[in-house]
């Protein structure tokens, strides 16, 4: 039996380094060719180990985006509006999506079952199919390349309010009423309560939330209109230019590995808590 059981977790290590292998071998690429100058990448001589080039590739992606082809803008600005969207986006959407939920579950009201199932319709309503009537009300309202109209639109979520909903609903009632017995308010059962239970739920909400907010495309791609607000996924598209002679690769790829930087580091660092969020069933 043991031997059987080594054999089966050989066998899905060799499968699992595959996968990895494949997935891993085009960023391996790109890591590689934003070390190398335009010259070699273009004529197709690009080797498979580091070049003498990264230091300065890296720094001119950073600092102007421009190589000696395209005019770019700074990794650093566009950064920096992905952070501030990305964060805007998940910070809002989980403090919406736990205020709803609680009082969704913790309130009676009139329509109470109603509104929420209004909400969780709206999960059959992505941005793409409201992106014409949503682009309307934020050019009305003036929010056209700004960092409310990046955000805004993005923050509801029917998906996090229905996962805080369903963990809520596992919590004790004599949770609640020995809060009530203690004469705890409903803001007080909130913070003091429900709030840390939910950590690890909210730890792994981020982290999803933050990569769908860093990685956004088509919304920004509508609501920005000039260089200064371009997210790092839309400055990327637009430093690539109409054919190989008019591409500097090498500073796409360089500010390809420092877009990629921001969200391995929240995942890597809210790993044990984002695991933890999603399969922990003792609360």
């Amino acid at each position: 039996m043991k031997d059987y059981a080594l054999h089966d977790n050989w066998q899905a290590h060799f499968f699992l380094i595959i996968g990895v292998a494949v997935l891993a071998f085009p960023v391996y690429l790109a890591l590689i060719g934003s070390t190398w100058d335009a010259g070699t990448i273009a004529r197709g001589e690009m080797p498979l180990y580091p070049g003498p080039d990264m230091i300065s590739n890296y720094l001119q992606a950073w600092g102007s985006g421009s190589g000696e082809r395209v005019m770019g803008v700074p990794a650093a600005t566009m950064m920096l509006n992905s952070l501030i969207m990305a964060l805007a986006i998940s910070l809002g959407k989980i403090a919406i999506s736990l205020i709803s939920a609680y009082a969704v579950v913790f309130f009676q009201f009139p329509g109470r079952m109603f509104f929420f199932w209004m909400i969780f319709v709206t999960l059959m309503l992505p941005v793409e199919v409201r992106i014409i009537p949503t682009y309307k009300v934020v050019s009305d309202l003036g929010m056209i390349n700004s960092y409310m109209g990046l955000t805004i639109p993005l923050i509801a979520s029917a998906t996090a309010t229905l996962l805080f909903r369903q963990f809520f609903l596992t919590i004790p009632d004599e949770l609640v009423e020995a809060a009530r017995i203690d004469g705890a308010g409903p803001l007080r059962f909130f913070w003091d309560t429900v709030l840390p239970l939910s950590r690890t739920n909210i730890a792994a909400l981020f982290v999803i939330m933050f990569i769908y907010g860093w990685n956004q495309y088509l919304w920004p791609l509508l609501i920005t209109t000039s260089k200064d607000m371009s997210t790092i996924v839309i400055g990327i598209v637009k430093m690539i230019g109409t054919g190989d002679a008019q591409t500097d690769w090498q500073i796409i790829m360089a500010a390809t590995i420092l877009a990629m930087l921001p969200p391995v580091m929240i995942v890597v660092f809210m790993q044990r808590w984002f695991v933890k969020g999603l399969v922990d069933s003792d609360k």
